[in-house]
Protein backbone atom coordinates (compact mmCIF):
# COMPACT_ATOMS: atom_id res chain seq x y z
CA UNK A 1 0.00 0.00 0.00
CA UNK A 2 1.38 3.49 -1.09
CA UNK A 3 2.04 5.40 2.04
CA UNK A 4 2.64 9.63 1.37
CA UNK A 5 5.31 10.81 3.22
CA UNK A 6 6.22 14.74 4.12
CA UNK A 7 6.66 17.39 1.25
CA UNK A 8 10.11 18.25 0.39
CA UNK A 9 11.28 21.42 -1.47
CA UNK A 10 14.25 18.83 -3.05
CA UNK A 11 13.76 14.77 -3.02
CA UNK A 12 17.40 13.84 -4.21
CA UNK A 13 17.50 10.41 -5.27
CA UNK A 14 20.56 8.65 -5.01
CA UNK A 15 23.27 9.03 -2.16
CA UNK A 16 26.03 8.69 -4.16
CA UNK A 17 29.21 11.20 -5.07
CA UNK A 18 26.90 13.75 -5.95
CA UNK A 19 23.88 13.01 -3.86
CA UNK A 20 25.63 13.47 -0.64
CA UNK A 21 27.10 16.95 -2.03
CA UNK A 22 23.63 18.06 -2.85
CA UNK A 23 22.14 17.05 0.58
CA UNK A 24 24.75 19.00 1.80
CA UNK A 25 24.44 22.48 0.49
CA UNK A 26 20.96 22.27 0.16
CA UNK A 27 20.44 21.72 3.60
CA UNK A 28 22.67 24.55 4.27
CA UNK A 29 19.34 26.88 4.40
CA UNK A 30 17.34 26.31 7.47
CA UNK A 31 14.31 26.87 5.28
CA UNK A 32 14.77 24.64 2.77
CA UNK A 33 13.30 20.59 3.37
CA UNK A 34 15.45 18.01 2.02
CA UNK A 35 15.34 14.41 1.33
CA UNK A 36 17.81 11.98 0.46
CA UNK A 37 17.04 8.56 -0.99
CA UNK A 38 19.51 6.14 -1.33
CA UNK A 39 18.79 2.49 -2.22
CA UNK A 40 22.48 0.77 -0.25
CA UNK A 41 22.79 1.02 3.15
CA UNK A 42 23.69 4.07 5.16
CA UNK A 43 27.59 4.82 6.71
CA UNK A 44 26.81 7.36 9.54
CA UNK A 45 30.09 8.42 11.71
CA UNK A 46 30.97 5.84 13.61
CA UNK A 47 28.99 2.94 12.10
CA UNK A 48 31.22 2.86 8.34
CA UNK A 49 32.35 -0.60 7.69
CA UNK A 50 35.73 -1.64 7.76
CA UNK A 51 36.00 -2.80 4.58
CA UNK A 52 34.91 0.85 3.51
CA UNK A 53 37.37 2.94 5.96
CA UNK A 54 40.21 0.59 4.17
CA UNK A 55 42.94 2.22 2.13
CA UNK A 56 42.70 -0.92 -0.09
CA UNK A 57 39.82 -1.06 -2.43
CA UNK A 58 38.12 -3.78 -0.72
CA UNK A 59 34.20 -3.29 -0.84
CA UNK A 60 34.17 -4.03 -4.69
CA UNK A 61 35.46 -7.66 -4.09
CA UNK A 62 32.95 -8.29 -1.37
CA UNK A 63 30.07 -9.93 -3.24
CA UNK A 64 26.50 -7.94 -3.51
CA UNK A 65 26.90 -5.91 -0.30
CA UNK A 66 28.01 -2.55 -1.88
CA UNK A 67 27.37 -2.42 -5.42
CA UNK A 68 24.11 -3.20 -7.64
CA UNK A 69 24.45 -6.87 -7.81
CA UNK A 70 22.25 -7.35 -11.14
CA UNK A 71 24.06 -4.65 -13.31
CA UNK A 72 25.94 -6.43 -16.35
CA UNK A 73 27.92 -4.71 -19.54
CA UNK A 74 29.17 -5.80 -22.71
CA UNK A 75 32.33 -4.73 -23.59
CA UNK A 76 32.50 -4.29 -27.02
CA UNK A 77 29.83 -4.80 -30.09
CA UNK A 78 28.98 -8.63 -29.53
CA UNK A 79 30.41 -9.41 -26.62
CA UNK A 80 29.29 -11.17 -23.64
CA UNK A 81 27.74 -8.94 -20.73
CA UNK A 82 29.93 -8.87 -17.55
CA UNK A 83 29.45 -7.54 -14.16
CA UNK A 84 30.15 -3.94 -14.12
CA UNK A 85 29.91 -3.22 -10.47
CA UNK A 86 28.86 0.42 -9.27
CA UNK A 87 28.08 1.56 -6.20
CA UNK A 88 24.85 1.19 -4.31
CA UNK A 89 25.86 2.46 -0.54
CA UNK A 90 25.82 5.73 0.58
CA UNK A 91 28.29 7.82 -1.07
CA UNK A 92 28.19 5.57 -3.87
CA UNK A 93 31.41 5.12 -5.97
CA UNK A 94 33.48 6.92 -4.23
CA UNK A 95 32.79 4.35 -1.37
CA UNK A 96 34.55 1.51 -3.40
CA UNK A 97 36.46 3.03 -5.72
CA UNK A 98 40.12 3.32 -5.18
CA UNK A 99 39.61 6.51 -4.02
CA UNK A 100 42.13 8.62 -7.07
CA UNK A 101 41.17 12.05 -6.55
CA UNK A 102 42.42 13.12 -10.33
CA UNK A 103 40.54 16.09 -11.51
CA UNK A 104 41.91 15.62 -15.04
CA UNK A 105 43.38 18.39 -17.46
CA UNK A 106 41.75 22.30 -18.38
CA UNK A 107 41.38 20.78 -22.15
CA UNK A 108 38.98 18.17 -20.79
CA UNK A 109 37.00 21.05 -19.79
CA UNK A 110 37.36 23.74 -22.38
CA UNK A 111 36.10 21.22 -24.66
CA UNK A 112 33.10 20.87 -22.66
CA UNK A 113 32.28 24.73 -22.93
CA UNK A 114 33.52 25.00 -26.61
CA UNK A 115 30.60 22.13 -27.70
CA UNK A 116 27.77 23.56 -25.82
CA UNK A 117 28.31 23.54 -22.11
CA UNK A 118 28.51 27.00 -22.04
CA UNK A 119 29.70 28.17 -18.35
CA UNK A 120 31.96 24.57 -17.84
CA UNK A 121 35.14 25.34 -19.05
CA UNK A 122 38.05 25.16 -16.91
CA UNK A 123 38.06 28.33 -15.71
CA UNK A 124 34.40 28.14 -14.47
CA UNK A 125 35.12 24.61 -12.95
CA UNK A 126 38.69 25.19 -11.13
CA UNK A 127 37.11 27.32 -8.20
CA UNK A 128 34.85 24.00 -7.31
CA UNK A 129 37.17 21.85 -7.68
CA UNK A 130 38.98 24.02 -5.18
CA UNK A 131 35.80 24.40 -2.98
CA UNK A 132 35.46 20.72 -2.54
CA UNK A 133 39.01 19.84 -1.35
CA UNK A 134 41.44 20.22 1.81
CA UNK A 135 44.41 19.51 0.25
CA UNK A 136 46.95 18.62 2.85
CA UNK A 137 50.35 18.97 0.35
CA UNK A 138 49.39 21.76 -1.40
CA UNK A 139 46.80 24.18 0.77
CA UNK A 140 48.55 27.47 0.23
CA UNK A 141 48.68 26.81 -3.84
CA UNK A 142 46.35 28.74 -5.83
CA UNK A 143 44.94 25.85 -7.71
CA UNK A 144 44.10 24.01 -4.66
CA UNK A 145 41.85 24.36 -1.65
CA UNK A 146 42.51 24.41 1.98
CA UNK A 147 39.19 24.18 3.68
CA UNK A 148 36.93 21.85 1.67
CA UNK A 149 34.88 18.92 3.24
CA UNK A 150 36.87 16.34 1.04
CA UNK A 151 40.33 15.59 1.99
CA UNK A 152 42.94 15.11 -0.48
CA UNK A 153 46.88 13.53 -0.27
CA UNK A 154 49.38 11.51 -2.23
CA UNK A 155 52.03 9.36 -1.03
CA UNK A 156 55.58 10.77 -1.88
CA UNK A 157 58.16 9.09 -3.22
CA UNK A 158 59.83 9.13 -0.31
CA UNK A 159 57.19 6.81 1.17
CA UNK A 160 57.53 4.38 -1.85
CA UNK A 161 58.38 1.00 -1.77
CA UNK A 162 60.80 -0.81 -4.01
CA UNK A 163 58.43 -1.66 -6.61
CA UNK A 164 57.30 1.71 -7.03
CA UNK A 165 60.75 3.13 -7.30
CA UNK A 166 61.19 0.56 -10.23
CA UNK A 167 58.55 1.42 -12.02
CA UNK A 168 59.19 5.25 -11.82
CA UNK A 169 62.69 4.39 -13.10
CA UNK A 170 61.50 2.86 -15.69
CA UNK A 171 59.05 5.84 -16.77
CA UNK A 172 62.09 7.95 -16.95
CA UNK A 173 64.33 5.42 -18.79
CA UNK A 174 61.67 5.97 -21.46
CA UNK A 175 61.59 9.81 -21.28
CA UNK A 176 58.69 10.42 -19.05
CA UNK A 177 59.27 13.54 -16.45
CA UNK A 178 58.85 13.84 -13.19
CA UNK A 179 55.62 15.78 -12.06
CA UNK A 180 54.78 16.96 -8.37
CA UNK A 181 51.27 17.10 -8.92
CA UNK A 182 48.93 15.88 -11.27
CA UNK A 183 46.18 18.18 -10.46
CA UNK A 184 48.35 21.11 -11.23
CA UNK A 185 51.00 20.22 -14.07
CA UNK A 186 49.07 18.80 -17.09
CA UNK A 187 51.62 18.05 -19.42
CA UNK A 188 52.88 14.28 -19.78
CA UNK A 189 54.71 12.68 -17.04
CA UNK A 190 54.60 10.83 -13.59
CA UNK A 191 53.55 11.20 -10.57
CA UNK A 192 52.35 10.34 -7.04
CA UNK A 193 48.98 9.42 -7.25
CA UNK A 194 46.25 12.53 -5.76
CA UNK A 195 43.90 10.09 -3.85
CA UNK A 196 41.10 11.20 -1.51
CA UNK A 197 42.37 8.99 1.52
CA UNK A 198 43.53 10.79 5.14
CA UNK A 199 45.31 9.14 8.06
CA UNK A 200 45.45 5.91 5.89
CA UNK A 201 41.85 5.69 5.84
CA UNK A 202 39.24 6.09 3.05
CA UNK A 203 37.48 9.80 2.60
CA UNK A 204 33.89 9.29 0.91
CA UNK A 205 31.00 11.55 -0.22
CA UNK A 206 29.34 10.41 2.86
CA UNK A 207 31.85 11.06 5.23
CA UNK A 208 32.82 14.33 3.73
CA UNK A 209 29.40 15.60 3.38
CA UNK A 210 27.01 13.96 5.56
CA UNK A 211 29.43 14.63 8.53
CA UNK A 212 27.69 14.70 12.07
CA UNK A 213 26.88 18.22 11.88
CA UNK A 214 25.15 17.92 8.39
CA UNK A 215 22.89 14.68 9.95
CA UNK A 216 21.72 17.01 12.89
CA UNK A 217 19.98 19.20 10.70
CA UNK A 218 16.30 19.24 11.41
CA UNK A 219 15.43 19.82 7.75
CA UNK A 220 17.11 16.89 6.17
CA UNK A 221 15.89 13.39 6.41
CA UNK A 222 18.10 10.59 4.63
CA UNK A 223 16.36 7.43 3.82
CA UNK A 224 18.52 4.34 2.97
CA UNK A 225 17.47 0.77 1.92
CA UNK A 226 14.88 2.55 0.28
CA UNK A 227 14.48 1.48 -3.70
CA UNK A 228 13.42 4.84 -5.93
CA UNK A 229 10.70 2.83 -8.39
CA UNK A 230 9.81 5.60 -10.39
CA UNK A 231 9.40 9.40 -10.84
CA UNK A 232 6.10 10.68 -10.86
CA UNK A 233 5.30 12.79 -13.53
CA UNK A 234 1.99 15.19 -13.74
CA UNK A 235 2.48 16.10 -17.59
CA UNK A 236 5.59 17.08 -18.00
CA UNK A 237 5.95 18.31 -14.35
CA UNK A 238 7.83 15.74 -11.61
CA UNK A 239 5.97 15.79 -8.52
CA UNK A 240 7.93 13.89 -6.63
CA UNK A 241 8.99 9.93 -6.62
CA UNK A 242 7.48 6.55 -5.53
CA UNK A 243 10.24 4.45 -3.71
CA UNK A 244 10.08 0.32 -2.16
CA UNK A 245 11.09 0.30 1.72
CA UNK A 246 13.01 -2.23 2.95
CA UNK A 247 10.69 -3.49 4.74
CA UNK A 248 7.68 -3.50 1.41
CA UNK A 249 6.32 -0.32 2.04
CA UNK A 250 5.97 1.87 -0.57
CA UNK A 251 6.34 5.52 0.05
CA UNK A 252 5.50 8.42 -2.34
CA UNK A 253 7.78 12.15 -1.98
CA UNK A 254 6.62 15.06 -2.74
CA UNK A 255 8.75 17.52 -3.88
CA UNK A 256 8.79 20.76 -5.58
CA UNK A 257 12.22 19.33 -7.11
CA UNK A 258 13.15 16.04 -8.06
CA UNK A 259 16.78 15.93 -8.41
CA UNK A 260 18.21 12.57 -9.96
CA UNK A 261 21.99 11.36 -8.44
CA UNK A 262 21.46 7.84 -9.56
CA UNK A 263 24.36 7.44 -11.68
CA UNK A 264 25.14 7.62 -15.37
CA UNK A 265 23.25 3.92 -15.64
CA UNK A 266 20.42 4.68 -13.74
CA UNK A 267 19.58 8.05 -13.99
CA UNK A 268 18.44 7.46 -18.01
CA UNK A 269 16.48 4.35 -16.95
CA UNK A 270 14.46 6.46 -14.55
CA UNK A 271 14.11 8.49 -16.74
CA UNK A 272 13.29 6.46 -19.28
CA UNK A 273 10.89 4.51 -17.45
CA UNK A 274 8.88 8.33 -16.52
CA UNK A 275 8.37 8.17 -20.44
CA UNK A 276 11.51 11.09 -20.59
CA UNK A 277 13.97 9.22 -23.92
CA UNK A 278 13.44 8.71 -27.22
CA UNK A 279 9.87 7.73 -28.27
CA UNK A 280 10.13 4.20 -30.30
CA UNK A 281 12.42 3.13 -27.84
CA UNK A 282 10.19 3.71 -25.06
CA UNK A 283 6.89 2.94 -27.02
CA UNK A 284 8.74 -1.00 -27.16
CA UNK A 285 7.65 -0.61 -23.97
CA UNK A 286 5.00 0.20 -23.90
CA UNK A 287 5.71 3.38 -22.21
CA UNK A 288 4.01 6.55 -23.17
CA UNK A 289 6.48 9.16 -23.95
CA UNK A 290 5.90 12.37 -21.99
CA UNK A 291 9.26 13.84 -23.93
CA UNK A 292 10.92 13.19 -26.73
CA UNK A 293 14.58 12.85 -25.68
CA UNK A 294 16.61 10.81 -28.16
CA UNK A 295 19.45 11.43 -26.18
CA UNK A 296 18.70 9.55 -23.14
CA UNK A 297 20.88 6.80 -22.65
CA UNK A 298 22.95 7.69 -25.52
CA UNK A 299 27.31 8.87 -25.18
CA UNK A 300 27.58 6.45 -22.64
CA UNK A 301 31.50 6.43 -22.27
CA UNK A 302 34.35 4.42 -19.85
CA UNK A 303 38.12 4.16 -20.33
CA UNK A 304 38.93 1.37 -22.32
CA UNK A 305 41.31 -0.67 -20.19
CA UNK A 306 43.93 -3.59 -20.06
CA UNK A 307 45.46 -5.14 -16.71
CA UNK A 308 48.91 -6.57 -16.49
CA UNK A 309 50.24 -8.34 -13.66
CA UNK A 310 54.04 -8.89 -12.93
CA UNK A 311 55.44 -11.11 -10.54
CA UNK A 312 57.20 -9.79 -8.06
CA UNK A 313 60.40 -11.62 -6.22
CA UNK A 314 60.26 -11.30 -2.49
CA UNK A 315 62.15 -7.90 -1.88
CA UNK A 316 59.87 -6.36 -4.65
CA UNK A 317 56.89 -7.45 -2.25
CA UNK A 318 55.07 -5.25 0.62
CA UNK A 319 53.51 -7.01 3.39
CA UNK A 320 49.28 -7.24 3.48
CA UNK A 321 49.65 -4.48 6.15
CA UNK A 322 50.20 -1.95 4.10
CA UNK A 323 47.37 -1.53 2.62
CA UNK A 324 47.83 1.28 0.11
CA UNK A 325 48.81 -0.51 -2.46
CA UNK A 326 48.41 1.97 -5.82
CA UNK A 327 50.95 4.88 -5.59
CA UNK A 328 52.32 5.98 -8.60
CA UNK A 329 50.67 6.93 -11.69
CA UNK A 330 51.60 8.30 -15.45
CA UNK A 331 49.77 10.32 -18.23
CA UNK A 332 51.13 9.84 -21.94
CA UNK A 333 50.78 10.76 -25.33
CA UNK A 334 50.42 7.76 -28.32
CA UNK A 335 51.20 9.61 -31.13
CA UNK A 336 47.50 8.69 -32.68
CA UNK A 337 46.12 11.99 -34.36
CA UNK A 338 46.88 14.96 -32.87
CA UNK A 339 45.63 13.90 -29.36
CA UNK A 340 48.32 14.67 -26.57
CA UNK A 341 48.02 12.77 -23.18
CA UNK A 342 45.85 9.94 -24.23
CA UNK A 343 46.87 7.32 -22.15
CA UNK A 344 47.05 6.99 -18.59
CA UNK A 345 49.08 4.09 -16.80
CA UNK A 346 48.87 3.29 -12.67
CA UNK A 347 50.86 0.49 -10.91
CA UNK A 348 50.00 -1.13 -7.64
CA UNK A 349 52.19 -2.78 -5.59
CA UNK A 350 49.99 -5.52 -5.11
CA UNK A 351 47.12 -7.12 -7.03
CA UNK A 352 44.67 -8.21 -4.64
CA UNK A 353 44.71 -8.59 -0.72
CA UNK A 354 45.52 -12.06 -0.29
CA UNK A 355 48.60 -13.64 -0.14
CA UNK A 356 48.83 -14.27 -4.03
CA UNK A 357 48.13 -11.36 -4.91
CA UNK A 358 51.04 -9.93 -2.66
CA UNK A 359 53.33 -11.60 -4.85
CA UNK A 360 52.10 -9.83 -8.06
CA UNK A 361 52.57 -6.13 -9.19
CA UNK A 362 49.72 -4.56 -11.23
CA UNK A 363 49.43 -2.05 -13.96
CA UNK A 364 46.29 -0.71 -15.39
CA UNK A 365 46.79 0.86 -18.64
CA UNK A 366 43.58 3.06 -20.14
CA UNK A 367 42.84 4.74 -22.86
CA UNK A 368 42.14 8.63 -21.19
CA UNK A 369 40.33 9.76 -24.72
CA UNK A 370 38.22 7.40 -26.38
CA UNK A 371 36.17 8.27 -29.11
CA UNK A 372 34.28 4.89 -29.02
CA UNK A 373 30.44 5.59 -27.47
CA UNK A 374 27.94 3.25 -26.17
CA UNK A 375 24.01 3.04 -24.67
CA UNK A 376 22.20 2.55 -21.85
CA UNK A 377 18.34 1.05 -23.10
CA UNK A 378 15.88 -0.70 -21.17
CA UNK A 379 15.22 -4.30 -20.78
CA UNK A 380 11.91 -3.58 -19.90
CA UNK A 381 9.62 -1.14 -18.18
CA UNK A 382 9.70 -3.09 -14.74
CA UNK A 383 11.74 -0.91 -12.26
CA UNK A 384 13.83 -3.78 -10.75
CA UNK A 385 15.27 -4.88 -14.04
CA UNK A 386 18.34 -3.98 -14.75
CA UNK A 387 18.83 -1.55 -17.78
CA UNK A 388 20.73 -3.26 -21.11
CA UNK A 389 24.18 -1.51 -20.78
CA UNK A 390 26.62 -1.92 -24.11
CA UNK A 391 29.98 -0.29 -23.70
CA UNK A 392 31.02 -0.73 -27.25
CA UNK A 393 34.31 0.49 -26.07
CA UNK A 394 36.40 -0.18 -29.19
CA UNK A 395 33.87 0.84 -31.60
CA UNK A 396 36.52 3.52 -32.76
CA UNK A 397 39.37 1.68 -34.40
CA UNK A 398 41.19 4.80 -33.03
CA UNK A 399 40.75 3.63 -29.64
CA UNK A 400 42.51 0.24 -29.93
CA UNK A 401 45.64 1.58 -32.12
CA UNK A 402 46.02 3.81 -28.65
CA UNK A 403 45.84 0.98 -26.41
CA UNK A 404 48.53 -0.70 -28.94
CA UNK A 405 50.69 1.98 -28.49
CA UNK A 406 50.10 1.89 -24.68
CA UNK A 407 50.90 -2.07 -23.98
CA UNK A 408 54.08 -1.33 -26.29
CA UNK A 409 55.29 1.41 -23.81
CA UNK A 410 54.14 -0.42 -20.45
CA UNK A 411 56.58 -3.28 -22.48
CA UNK A 412 59.22 -0.99 -22.77
CA UNK A 413 58.54 0.69 -18.93
CA UNK A 414 58.90 -2.85 -17.22
CA UNK A 415 61.99 -3.77 -19.26
CA UNK A 416 63.66 -0.62 -18.12
CA UNK A 417 62.35 -0.84 -14.32
CA UNK A 418 64.95 -4.14 -13.62
CA UNK A 419 61.59 -6.13 -11.96
CA UNK A 420 63.02 -9.40 -13.59
CA UNK A 421 65.15 -10.38 -16.65
CA UNK A 422 62.31 -11.92 -18.69
CA UNK A 423 59.39 -10.55 -20.24
CA UNK A 424 57.37 -13.48 -19.57
CA UNK A 425 56.91 -12.77 -15.80
CA UNK A 426 54.77 -9.58 -17.08
CA UNK A 427 51.83 -11.02 -18.60
CA UNK A 428 48.19 -10.29 -19.18
CA UNK A 429 45.69 -10.46 -16.51
CA UNK A 430 41.58 -10.27 -16.10
CA UNK A 431 38.94 -9.56 -13.55
CA UNK A 432 37.50 -12.86 -14.49
CA UNK A 433 34.41 -14.44 -12.65
CA UNK A 434 37.11 -16.77 -11.64
CA UNK A 435 38.81 -13.95 -10.17
CA UNK A 436 36.56 -12.09 -8.59
CA UNK A 437 35.25 -15.25 -6.58
CA UNK A 438 38.96 -15.97 -5.23
CA UNK A 439 39.36 -11.73 -4.46
CA UNK A 440 36.00 -12.46 -1.97
CA UNK A 441 37.54 -11.85 1.52
CA UNK A 442 36.82 -15.47 3.01
CA UNK A 443 38.52 -17.96 5.17
CA UNK A 444 38.48 -20.48 2.14
CA UNK A 445 40.04 -18.05 -0.16
CA UNK A 446 43.03 -17.08 2.59
CA UNK A 447 43.89 -20.73 2.81
CA UNK A 448 43.59 -20.86 -0.62
CA UNK A 449 45.47 -18.41 -2.10
CA UNK A 450 48.62 -19.21 0.26
CA UNK A 451 48.55 -22.23 -1.28
CA UNK A 452 48.56 -20.61 -4.87
CA UNK A 453 50.91 -18.23 -3.87
CA UNK A 454 53.35 -20.84 -2.41
CA UNK A 455 53.30 -22.54 -5.92
CA UNK A 456 54.20 -19.30 -7.65
CA UNK A 457 57.57 -19.51 -5.38
CA UNK A 458 58.69 -22.59 -7.56
CA UNK A 459 61.55 -21.93 -9.69
CA UNK A 460 61.24 -19.85 -12.44
CA UNK A 461 60.61 -21.84 -15.30
CA UNK A 462 58.08 -23.98 -13.88
CA UNK A 463 56.38 -20.59 -12.36
CA UNK A 464 56.29 -19.44 -15.94
CA UNK A 465 54.75 -22.76 -17.30
CA UNK A 466 52.34 -22.61 -14.73
CA UNK A 467 51.06 -19.00 -15.42
CA UNK A 468 50.68 -19.96 -19.47
CA UNK A 469 48.98 -22.88 -18.95
CA UNK A 470 46.75 -21.98 -15.81
CA UNK A 471 46.44 -17.90 -16.30
CA UNK A 472 47.07 -16.49 -19.56
CA UNK A 473 46.31 -20.00 -21.98
CA UNK A 474 49.54 -19.16 -23.52
CA UNK A 475 49.27 -15.70 -23.96
CA UNK A 476 52.68 -14.07 -23.90
CA UNK A 477 53.57 -10.59 -24.22
CA UNK A 478 56.36 -10.36 -26.06
CA UNK A 479 55.00 -12.26 -29.01
CA UNK A 480 51.79 -9.79 -29.35
CA UNK A 481 54.59 -7.26 -29.76
CA UNK A 482 55.95 -8.62 -32.76
CA UNK A 483 52.34 -8.90 -34.47
CA UNK A 484 50.13 -6.00 -34.71
CA UNK A 485 47.21 -8.31 -35.72
CA UNK A 486 47.54 -10.78 -32.90
CA UNK A 487 48.09 -7.62 -30.10
CA UNK A 488 44.82 -5.38 -31.72
CA UNK A 489 42.98 -9.04 -31.16
CA UNK A 490 44.24 -9.41 -27.58
CA UNK A 491 42.86 -5.41 -27.65
CA UNK A 492 39.41 -6.95 -28.31
CA UNK A 493 38.99 -9.81 -26.95
CA UNK A 494 40.56 -8.21 -23.26
CA UNK A 495 39.25 -4.65 -23.01
CA UNK A 496 36.93 -3.53 -20.21
CA UNK A 497 35.95 -0.50 -18.75
CA UNK A 498 37.02 1.40 -15.11
CA UNK A 499 33.68 1.30 -13.96
CA UNK A 500 34.06 5.32 -15.26
CA UNK A 501 30.55 5.33 -16.66
CA UNK A 502 28.93 8.58 -17.77
CA UNK A 503 28.06 11.06 -20.35
CA UNK A 504 24.18 9.33 -20.98
CA UNK A 505 21.89 12.57 -19.97
CA UNK A 506 24.76 15.02 -21.32
CA UNK A 507 24.38 18.60 -20.65
CA UNK A 508 24.50 21.51 -23.18
CA UNK A 509 22.43 23.44 -25.70
CA UNK A 510 18.67 22.38 -26.12
CA UNK A 511 18.72 22.95 -29.73
CA UNK A 512 21.18 20.50 -30.34
CA UNK A 513 19.44 17.41 -30.01
CA UNK A 514 21.70 15.19 -28.33
CA UNK A 515 21.64 17.07 -25.49
CA UNK A 516 19.71 15.90 -22.64
CA UNK A 517 19.70 18.80 -19.57
CA UNK A 518 20.77 22.23 -19.66
CA UNK A 519 24.00 23.55 -18.31
CA UNK A 520 22.22 23.34 -14.81
CA UNK A 521 20.97 19.64 -15.08
CA UNK A 522 17.19 20.71 -15.76
CA UNK A 523 15.89 18.20 -17.72
CA UNK A 524 14.88 19.60 -21.14
CA UNK A 525 11.01 20.00 -22.22
CA UNK A 526 10.37 19.19 -18.09
CA UNK A 527 10.02 21.04 -15.11
CA UNK A 528 11.09 20.35 -11.82
CA UNK A 529 13.25 17.62 -12.44
CA UNK A 530 17.19 17.71 -12.54
CA UNK A 531 19.74 15.07 -13.40
CA UNK A 532 22.77 15.85 -11.71
CA UNK A 533 26.16 13.01 -11.76
CA UNK A 534 28.18 12.09 -13.67
CA UNK A 535 25.65 11.08 -16.60
CA UNK A 536 25.94 15.13 -17.71
CA UNK A 537 29.29 14.75 -19.09
CA UNK A 538 29.51 15.90 -22.45
CA UNK A 539 32.77 13.75 -22.72
CA UNK A 540 35.01 11.65 -20.37
CA UNK A 541 37.35 13.50 -18.61
CA UNK A 542 41.11 12.56 -18.61
CA UNK A 543 40.41 11.37 -15.28
CA UNK A 544 38.92 8.85 -12.74
CA UNK A 545 35.13 10.18 -12.67
CA UNK A 546 34.76 10.38 -8.93
CA UNK A 547 36.48 14.07 -8.25
CA UNK A 548 34.80 15.82 -11.38
CA UNK A 549 31.57 14.76 -10.28
CA UNK A 550 31.55 15.82 -7.08
CA UNK A 551 32.31 19.31 -8.77
CA UNK A 552 29.60 18.75 -10.82
CA UNK A 553 27.12 18.52 -7.92
CA UNK A 554 29.39 21.90 -6.26
CA UNK A 555 28.59 23.96 -9.07
CA UNK A 556 25.21 22.73 -9.98
CA UNK A 557 23.91 23.14 -6.01
CA UNK A 558 25.27 26.88 -5.89
CA UNK A 559 23.50 27.34 -9.22
CA UNK A 560 20.17 25.67 -7.22
CA UNK A 561 20.75 27.97 -4.14
CA UNK A 562 21.11 31.24 -6.46
CA UNK A 563 18.07 30.15 -8.20
CA UNK A 564 16.01 29.77 -4.53
CA UNK A 565 17.78 32.89 -3.02
CA UNK A 566 18.86 35.42 -5.85
CA UNK A 567 16.60 34.28 -8.79
CA UNK A 568 17.08 37.98 -10.23
CA UNK A 569 20.78 37.87 -10.30
CA UNK A 570 20.88 34.62 -11.65
CA UNK A 571 18.87 35.31 -15.02
CA UNK A 572 21.39 37.40 -15.41
CA UNK A 573 24.64 35.89 -14.50
CA UNK A 574 23.86 31.83 -15.16
CA UNK A 575 26.73 29.81 -15.37
CA UNK A 576 29.00 32.49 -13.89
CA UNK A 577 32.41 31.25 -13.48
CA UNK A 578 32.36 32.26 -9.83
CA UNK A 579 31.80 30.25 -6.71
CA UNK A 580 28.12 31.59 -5.38
CA UNK A 581 28.41 31.94 -1.36
CA UNK A 582 26.36 29.88 0.64
CA UNK A 583 22.92 31.63 1.82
Amino acid sequence: MERVGARFDYVIVGGGSAGCVLAHRLSAAPSVQVALIEAGIDTPPGAVPAAILDSYPMPVFCGDTYVWPELSASATRGAAPKVYEQGRVMGGGSSINVQSANRGLPRDYDEWATNGARGWAWHDVLPYFRKLERDVDFPRDPLHGADGPLPIRRIQPSDWPPFCHAFAQGLRANGFATLDDQNAQFGDGYFPGTFSNLDDRRATSASAYLDAATRERPNLQIFSSMRVERIVMDGSTARGVIALAANGDQLRFDAHETIVSAGALQSPALLMRAGIGPAPALAAHGIDCVVDLAGVGRNLQDHPALTFCHFLAPHWRVPLSRRRATMASARFTSGVDDDVSDLYLSSATRAAWHALGKRLGLFFLWCNRPVSRGSVELHSADPFDAPRIALNLLDDERDVTRLAAGVRMLARVVSAAGLSDDLRDCFPATFSPRVKALSRVSRRNAWLTTLLGALLDAPAPLRRAMIARFVTRGVALAPLLADDEHLHAFIRANVFGVWHASGTCRMGDPRDPSTVTDTAGCVHGTRGLRVIDASLMPRLPSANTNLPTIMIAEKIAATIVDERFRPTALRSARNASEVPQDP
